[in-house]
């Protein structure tokens, strides 16, 4: 058991390969940032909710922030946003979500105090996504990031803030004496692990955002190569946008590469804690070589790594730890061919 039989069956249904990873963790983290993960999915499904009351999400939110923090309101109903969810899970879990407010009472002081601020700067970005592009409803009208700052700071807000949670988690449960995994260099390759991760789903998903309104490709880095966001919606406007979209699969590459040199800091009889971390990490740079060889912008081939070949990839973590170097090995056999 992660937290409770009920919230298992909620982040069960709610993640893919996340729930492997959260049952492999060691068992001293596995549950704050399980709760975490279902407290910040909650405001996520929030957020894409199909409505077109941009302020009556941005107040959900608001509401969840003040659920989840020491204000100690209670839950929002969320029923009316539940109503709205195409799928069952996403439903559920808004109809639920009291029961993850309340598993916060049996959480320790240090992780809860990790896990709010965490979870605040979630929401924070995902209130700023609301605010710059509107609800997520199917739009005519595309709206871009300004510049590739505004990109860096989405991808911290939404998940390179949790590469930061992730390591002061490791630090405050596995390592607490004094070690080089408390300089700031492994908290920064913390960060752009999680940035990696973010990078990834962006530019996977880039016809979905477009379907709603959303273009997270900074607009000069399209000018440059004289398009629009609406040209994205085109398929046959791969071939121009290519060079901006690999100089952008090589910067989350390079995230990656973080992430390696991350993962490589931890101990060796910290195994479930490296293939923790491996898994994700594996994923995503198959991810990435899966786009740079495919046409993201068609709608009708979305790129994703199948559950037999994670099921596969979690295997050969599991192995690697088992022998030395071997996570290492198994790390660099994933490295892009392309560069």
């Amino acid at each position: 058991m992660l937290i409770n039989p009920t919230c298992d069956a909620l982040l069960e249904s709610n993640s893919r390969s996340f729930f492997l990873t959260l049952k492999i963790l060691p068992r001293k983290m596995r549950r704050s940032i399980g709760l975490l993960y279902l407290l910040a999915r909650v405001a996520d499904t929030i957020a894409d909710s199909k409505t077109g009351e941009v302020h009556a999400l941005l107040d959900a939110l608001d509401a969840w922030d003040a659920a989840t923090d020491e204000r100690q309101e209670e839950a929002p109903d969320l029923s009316h946003l539940a109503s709205l969810q195409s799928l069952d899970a996403e439903r559920i879990l808004l109809e639920q979500a009291e029961l993850a407010v309340k598993a916060l009472d049996d959480t320790p002081p240090a992780d809860l105090e990790m896990m709010r601020t965490c979870l605040k700067i979630i929401i924070g970005g995902q209130s700023l996504d609301l605010r710059r592009f509107g609800p997520a409803n199917d739009q005519d009208e595309i709206s871009s990031l300004d510049d590739d700052k505004a990109l860096d700071d989405y991808a911290y807000r939404v998940a390179g803030s949790v590469g930061a949670f992730w390591t002061s988690m490791s630090r405050h449960h596995m390592f607490p004496s004094r070690t080089p995994l408390h300089d700031e260099a492994w908290m920064d390759d913390g960060i752009r692990f999680g940035k990696a991760l973010q990078m990834t789903n962006i530019l996977r998903d880039i016809p979905e955002d477009l379907r709603f309104g959303r273009c997270y490709i900074p607009r000069p880095r399209l000018e440059a190569v004289g398009l629009t966001p609406e040209d994205l919606r085109e398929a046959s406007s791969m071939d121009a946008f290519r060079p901006v979209y690999h100089a952008l699969l090589d910067l989350t590459d390079e995230h990656l590469e973080a992430a390696v040199r991350y993962t490589l800091c931890l101990p060796g009889q910290s195994r479930r804690l490296r293939i923790a971390c491996m898994l994700p990490i594996i994923i995503g740079q198959r991810t990435v070589d899966l786009l740079r060889t495919s046409n993201v912008l068609d709608p009708a081939h979305r790129v994703k790594v199948d559950r037999a070949e994670i099921k596969r990839i979690l295997r050969r973590c599991v192995l690697a730890t088992m022998v030395p170097g071997g996570t290492k090995r198994a790390l660099t056999a994933f490295r892009p061919a392309l560069r």
